[in-house]
């Protein structure tokens, strides 16, 4: 698949744990949950505002981007422990996902509870 043009928003799919899909554009460069919340996503409740300080902005990664976003820090994997639903291998905040055009077509899954 071929890269978007410079100044493209990657779509960026986010479903809720109740299986609800809801298509938003970020900006590269833009965190994930600045996106999400800009675009009125319910379950990205990120009370820290993205300061890394909480886990209310927990998401789901799609396996075949987990790869291209990364694992979590120690910080990140810090505040994880906080986290109200259970943590899984792809489990990322989402304050802490920057968005850039190879995240074209990612899907990530809000949990039950924040």
């Amino acid at each position: 698949m071929a890269l978007p043009q410079t100044g493209y928003m990657p779509k960026i799919t986010v479903v809720d744990h109740l299986g609800n899909a809801r298509i938003i554009e970020a900006a590269s460069g833009a965190s994930l949950m600045e996106a999400g919340v800009k675009a009125g996503v319910p379950d990205l409740v990120a009370e820290c505002g993205g300061a890394r300080a909480c886990a209310t902005c927990h998401v789901y990664v799609e396996d075949v981007f987990f790869e291209k976003v990364g694992p979590a820090d120690d910080m990140e994997r810090q505040m994880l422990e906080y986290a109200v639903s259970p943590v899984r291998a792809t489990s990322r905040l989402s304050c802490q996902i920057t968005i850039s055009d190879e995240l074209e077509g990612m899907t990530v899954t809000t949990p039950p509870a924040q």
